[in-house]
């Protein structure tokens, strides 16, 4: 008896992932609050996590699988590093504007 991954066709998949793709890198390239981009890169995360569970299952083969528990490893480090960067900026300048930090360059 095959999953209910098998059912649904894989294009489905392909084009969900890449709508959720791209969504995340409209929000990465267009949005100037450094939450926002933050969210969005991790939106592409899932987008590609998603396709490798689809593959993966529809091949029937269960290193893509693993591979997604790696990657949402350390999306989860990047998210606990880049918060607390995120809060000391914030106690800082009082600002997450992106075009402000640019800003403290000059």
């Amino acid at each position: 008896m095959g999953s209910i991954f098998q059912t649904i066709p894989l294009n489905n998949y392909v084009i969900l992932s890449t709508l959720l793709f791209c969504i995340g890198v409209l929000g990465v390239l267009f949005r100037r609050n450094a939450i926002i981009i933050f969210m969005c890169v991790e939106l592409m995360l899932n987008a590609v996590n998603l396709l490798l569970v689809a593959f993966s299952t529809y091949f029937g083969d269960a290193a893509g699988q693993v591979f997604v528990f790696f990657i949402m490893a350390v999306a989860a480090a990047e998210v606990a590093v880049g918060l607390a960067i995120l809060t000391m900026i914030f106690r800082n300048t009082g600002s997450v504007d992106i075009n402000f930090l640019n800003k403290l360059k000059h």
